[in-house]
This record gives C-alpha cells, sequence and structure tokens, in this order.
C-alpha cells in the first residue's frame, strides 16, 4: 500500500474516532445529569482507575500502559469539562512541578488556578473557589511538607487521589558559555539537589539566588543577560530559555508526591491506601499500643511521621486498605477522639 492509500486509511480511521468521540460524550451527558440530580461529584478516581485496569488488560496492540493512560486521561477531562468545568487550583506558578503533578490528573484543558501558598490552595477549595487542589505532600530527598501537614489538620476536606512525579532539574540560560554565568536562579531546595553538578562544573561558587519557585526561575533568567536558572524542562520551554544540560539532579531517583485535594470521599477501588492524622496523649506507650492494633487487625502499616504543629505532637499515619474496611472502622471507632480521617485513594506506589 503506498503512502497516499495508507494516509486515506488513517483519515477513515479519525473520521470513525471522531464518531465515537461524540457518542462517548452523549452518553457521559446522560450520566452527568443523573449525577447533577444525585450531587454526586463528577470526577470519580476509582471509577477512572477501573476503566484504565480494564483497558490495558484488554489491549492487545501497540499502546503501552502509560500511552493508555495519557490518552484515556485526557479524554476523561474533555468529558468532564463539557458537563461541568471545575477549577483546579495548585501551589504555582504555572509551569511549577505541582503544575505538572495537576495536568496528569486533569489533563491540559482542564481550567487551573495557581495559589502562591499551600494554605492559599486549601483555603480556595475549602471556600469553593476551586473544585479540586494539588499540593505537595513529600519528597524523597527532603521529607514531609509541614504546611501540608498543618493545613490537612485544620481543613476539612479529604485527599482523593495521590499523583507522583519524578523530579529532573535542567540547567537553562542565555548565555552560550557557562563561564559567563554570574547568577543562578532555582528554589532553594534545588541547589542542595544539584550540589555535585554545580560543583563539576565549577558553579558552586556563582551566587545563587533563591526564589520561590524554579518556574519563577525560569522567568527571571529568561530576561537576564548573565544569569541561569536551575528549573524543570517545562519551565525552561514556557520561556523559551534554552537547555544547556539535562537531568543535573544529584539523585536520579528523585521524585515528589502530591495529594488531590477536594470535598468528598471515594469509594473502595480494591487498590486502595488510607492516611489519618493522630493526635496521641504524652503518655509512655501509647504510640506503641495503637500501633499494636494496626498489627493485631493484619492491616498493613507503609507510613508513620512525627510532626510538631503549633507545639502540640501528632503522626501522620498511612496503611494499605479502605476506610470502610471492617478492620479499619473497628480501629477508628477505638480511637474516635485521636483520629482525623484524611481520606482513602487510590494507591499509585508503594511509596518514594
Amino acid at each position: 500500500m503506498d503512502l497516499d492509500k495508507l494516509r486515506e486509511k488513517i483519515d477513515e480511521i479519525d473520521d470513525k474516532l471522531l464518531e465515537l468521540y461524540n457518542e462517548r460524550m452523549e452518553v457521559v451527558h446522560a450520566v452527568g445529569e443523573l449525577k447533577n440530580k444525585s450531587m454526586s461529584p463528577i470526577y470519580r478516581p476509582e471509577r477512572e482507575y477501573s476503566i484504565l485496569t480494564r483497558l490495558k488488560n484488554n489491549n492487545k496492540g501497540k499502546l503501552t500502559p502509560e500511552a493508555i493512560d495519557a490518552l484515556f486521561l485526557e479524554l476523561f477531562a474533555v468529558a468532564r469539562n463539557l458537563e461541568l468545568p471545575e477549577r483546579v487550583a495548585y501551589l504555582g506558578p504555572k509551569a511549577s512541578f505541582t503544575h505538572q503533578a495537576a495536568e496528569m490528573k486533569f489533563g491540559a484543558t482542564s481550567s487551573y488556578l495557581p495559589i502562591n501558598s499551600i494554605s492559599g490552595v486549601f483555603r480556595e477549595v475549602h471556600n469553593g473557589v476551586a473544585k479540586f487542589g494539588v499540593v505537595p505532600i513529600e519528597n524523597s530527598s527532603n521529607g514531609i511538607v509541614s504546611e501540608t501537614i498543618k493545613c490537612l489538620d485544620e481543613y476539612d476536606l479529604k485527599i482523593i487521589a495521590e499523583v507522583i512525579v519524578d523530579v529532573h532539574h535542567v540547567l537553562a540560560t542565555r548565555l552560550d558559555n557557562i563561564t559567563d554565568i554570574k547568577k543562578i536562579y532555582s528554589k532553594d531546595i534545588a541547589f542542595g539537589q544539584c550540589y555535585n553538578f554545580l560543583k563539576d562544573l565549577s558553579l558552586d561558587n556563582v551566587e545563587q539566588i533563591p526564589v520561590e519557585s524554579t518556574a519563577k526561575a525560569a522567568s527571571i533568567s529568561a530576561q537576564s543577560i548573565d544569569g541561569a536558572a536551575i528549573c524543570s524542562e517545562l519551565a525552561a520551554k514556557l520561556y523559551n530559555l534554552p537547555i544547556l544540560f539535562k537531568n543535573i539532579e544529584d539523585n536520579s531517583n528523585n521524585r515528589t508526591r502530591f495529594f488531590i485535594i477536594s470535598n468528598f470521599e471515594n469509594m473502595p477501588s480494591g487498590n486502595d491506601k488510607s492516611s489519618i492524622l493522630v493526635h496521641l496523649p504524652n503518655t509512655a506507650g501509647s504510640l506503641f499500643k495503637f500501633l499494636d492494633d494496626f498489627e493485631k487487625s493484619k492491616i498493613n502499616l507503609t507510613k508513620i511521621k512525627s510532626h510538631i504543629v503549633e507545639g502540640e505532637s501528632l503522626f501522620f499515619i498511612e496503611f494499605d486498605g479502605h476506610e470502610s474496611d471492617e478492620r479499619v472502622q473497628n480501629i477508628f471507632k477505638k480511637y474516635k477522639d485521636s483520629i482525623k480521617y484524611l481520606g482513602s485513594y487510590i494507591k499509585e506506589r508503594d511509596d518514594i
């Protein structure tokens, strides 16, 4: 078959796809009307997970699991926004890693609202300005984000999903020669994450200027005559900043986990984890007794982190399972005055 015939075949397939997409949207519209009557949320992570799992199991073609995710997550986002456009607030600015995490779940067509603080994201979701919020919870190199823990304790919102992003940094600048770089802009922790690279290229003595985000660093460097940025590839492309070096982070396995927060709870998916905050009395053995109940109930604990919030000690704990599981409910009832349930959601990975 010659090239023109192959292109005609592609056109025929595209026409069929368009027809099927529109047919799907009509069915989604009917579902949306039923959900509106019942006040049920449009976004159901456990339903999307079920669809993606089924498609991957049935796949017999050239599409990879990652390609199926990319195609259908965007389709889900288009369908949601046709039915009920819902704003997504995230820790900004645009092109930050949090923005990247948001687009991984909600697609490029969603309505996004960048906010300059984690508390601001929680506030806007709580006030109904945004339906969803995306905030960082932990980094594999720098640990738990305390401000997120504080806001989870303060606000009555639920975690409905997690997103894990591989964090890769680039060195971007308009300068052709690195010896001409006089200033490097980046978020403070990014300098530490790229320490060996800076030292190896004799850039460790160049003035390091911390800014609120790597995206902001790219924006400033794009206007600078002697500056460079340590930023994401996405931020460099957004500000048309040439990239000199890629993947300059010391730890190639550097990852950040993000939470998606909203005002509803998920139904069980069969592959869930749950997060709680626990306020325990400052007495000998109180934590041991609490954790021992999980052991006796055969509930797998995946994370235990202690924090001090406004002078009070509390524990951020995660475990496999859904809040509605009988064994989990028994523990919740026993410690009803100590536990704040944060949400049950689909487990993306065991941990970062």
